[in-house]
């Protein structure tokens, strides 16, 4: 298992929005791949959409035996007023207990349907978590280059958690409205058609009024998930770089930014809020015309003796009940559209175009790596940018030597190891490793033949035991120590209060930028890579320690391809092979001597490290 594990950043510090490309198409987009994805689920949802069925059907019968007793009573007061009879009051009590019975197995039912319901929400945000989270490894880094971190943790955490909420208010509260809309429709037919028909036309004009209200907000939604994605990203990478931003006094500046984040966010934030919230009042007022509508005609049909008292009140039982799914479909419209908008984010994620990952021709294990290795014509350049940065680069190695890749900045020398281990593929030529083209090896497979210390240290929450052992995990106690006490790490680990066992904080920053360098040092000894590349690995350390890992490194080196980018020249003198690279091309190589000898660009930049470092040794002194 390799020991490199990188930080994806945005090297322009830019927000973009979903998948570095078009925002969330349409409202039915969105839920059209999450009830794909729900497909899975098919029998939990069948028991589900029973037992909403079941639970609706079992209310709504309710009004309709109710009306039973209250003609009942109605009547037997009318005889008793009238001496000609009495009420039945056995009669009306088997009635409210049968009635008790239907509502107590309605509650059962609905609250089975909300038990099931919790588990299945739960379970997708579960899964769509776990997706998103093996979907960033399967990433190339280019997608990384043009998206911020913040925007993609906001998939992760705020839409997923927004799909889990929606999925469990909603779906449920859409098939009891449909359910209840259906049944209590075919009750009202069974009691009197012509009043029916008066309550079933409140719902076209309703249901007109909710759809264009969801088609006018629906970008609010869109815009909502999208600007909290930015606004998280620049939180996140505030808080990343507070220290940073402290020093050079860009409190300000930074708050500006997060001010015109946030104000996009509260702008689509309350208009969607507003427009969502505008449907149930607005569709309430309408059912409301309808019921007393239905009041005035059913109390004349009352007086002039054509329906009864009971089935004007269990009429008016219904209407309540007509107006009500309808109302509800008002707010499970603004859930349906936080809904779509949050699962488009999340699906345009997991359908971004991963790494290629074709079938291996060959194993590191069965071609037993050495280490040769060779750039024939290497040219490359960045996804998106059209810029070529390697224009022409070879060179050949061979196993067990050491190798300096010098230059200045932007020169192209990190890019070179990042191509090395396929992090990027090449434009153009071809890199070997023991005679076989990298192409023909598994990514993972081959980075396991790599050990890598970048300049940038990376650790995470846990003991110090656990950050060395991730290069690798099977390694016993002792084997761990030893890599330390090798990368000179052994002293201050035990100086610490609970030693090897010690709990590193977030980004670990309870230890010395140094003591953090010395860790990943010492996980890339316990690796025991065949070929290793320290990218500036003793920038973070001082002289006298520098010196001390300089000695471990060599004996570390020793039998083993080692690929060293260093800005202090003074640390590779000792190289087997040195290359000058400028502008993406080798512009000498040789040994330090050798080099020396022939004067030019290297020697040049040697000794321009002197002369400074011999000027500010004056200053220093004046």
């Amino acid at each position: 298992m390799t020991n490199h594990t990188a930080r994806a950043n945005n090297p322009a510090g830019e927000v973009r929005g979903p998948g570095g490309g078009p925002r969330a198409k349409s409202f039915m987009g969105g839920l059209k791949r999450l009830m794909k994805h729900l497909g899975q689920y098919k029998g939990r949802l069948i028991w589900i959409a029973v037992l909403a069925v079941c639970s609706t059907l079992f209310s709504i019968i309710g009004p309709k035996i109710l009306s039973f007793a209250t003609d009942e009573l109605a009547s037997g007061a009318m005889g008793v007023i009238t001496g000609s009879g009495a009420i039945d009051f056995a009669f009306i009590g088997q009635i409210l207990l049968l009635l008790l019975g239907l509502y107590l197995v309605s509650a059962a039912f609905s609250a089975l349907m909300g038990f099931i319901m919790a588990g299945l929400s739960s379970t997708v945000s579960y899964r769509l978590r776990g997706e998103l989270s093996a979907k960033i490894n399967r990433l190339p880094l280019s997608y990384f280059h043009k998206n911020s971190r913040g925007d993609v943790l906001s998939r992760i955490t705020n839409d997923v958690d927004a799909i889990s909420q929606a999925l469990n208010q909603s779906l449920t509260q859409l098939i009891t409205a449909v359910v209840t809309i259906i049944g209590v429709v075919a009750m009202m037919l069974t009691i009197r058609w012509q009043l029916a028909l008066v309550s079933i036309l409140i719902a076209p004009v309703s249901l007109g009024l909710i759809s264009g209200i969801a088609r006018k907000s629906q970008k609010y939604f869109q815009g909502q998930q999208k600007h909290l994605g930015s606004v998280n990203g620049h939180v996140e990478e505030m808080y990343a770089g507070h220290v940073v931003i402290k020093a050079f006094n860009g409190e300000e500046a930074s708050l500006r930014r997060f001010d015109q984040e946030n104000d996009k966010l509260y702008h689509s934030a309350w208009k969607s809020d507003f427009l969502s919230g505008l449907m149930q009042p607005l569709t309430g007022f309408i059912g409301n015309l309808g019921y007393v509508a239905v009041c005035v005609i059913g109390v004349t049909m009352t007086a002039a003796g054509t329906m009864t008292i009971g089935g004007i009140q269990a009429f008016i039982q219904y209407v309540r009940s007509f107006t009500q799914p309808i109302g509800q479909a008002a707010n499970i419209s603004g859930q349906l559209q936080q809904l779509a908008a949050a699962s488009e984010r999340v699906f345009e994620f997991l359908e971004e175009q991963e790494e290629e990952r074709p079938a291996p021709l060959m194993t590191t294990a069965r071609a037993s790596i050495k280490g040769d290795v060779l750039f024939d014509h290497v040219r490359f350049g960045y996804e998106g940018t059209g810029d070529i940065v390697i224009n022409d680069f070879s060179a050949d190695v061979r196993h067990g030597q050491k190798i300096a890749i010098v230059g200045p900045t932007g020169a192209g020398k990190t890019t070179m190891v990042k191509l090395l281990m396929r992090f990027h593929d090449l434009k153009d030529g071809a890199i070997y490793v023991d005679g076989y083209d990298i192409t023909a090896f598994d990514r993972q497979d081959l980075r396991s033949a790599f050990g890598m210390v970048l300049q940038d240290t990376w650790l995470y929450s846990g003991s110090i035991l656990d950050n060395i052992r991730y290069g690798r995990p099977d390694a016993t106690d002792d084997e761990v120590i030893q890599a330390a006490k090798a990368a000179r790490a052994d002293h201050f680990i035990r100086t610490l209060p609970d030693g090897y066992h010690t709990e590193l904080n977030e980004a670990a920053s309870n230890l010395s930028q140094g003591q953090k360098q010395l860790l990943t040092i010492a996980r890339a000894l316990l690796s025991d890579p065949k070929i290793l590349i320290l990218d500036e690995a003793t920038s973070s350390v001082d002289t006298r320690t520098e010196v001390q890992i300089q000695r471990a490194m060599d004996r570390l080196m020793e039998g083993r391809t080692s690929f060293v980018i260093a800005h202090r020249l003074s640390t590779i003198r000792n190289a087997d092979l040195i290359l000058c690279m400028k502008d993406g091309d080798i512009v000498q190589q040789g040994s330090h001597d050798e080099l020396m000898k022939k004067g030019g660009f290297y020697a040049n930049l040697y000794n321009s490290q002197f002369e400074r470092n011999s000027v500010a040794a004056k200053q220093i002194s004046a």
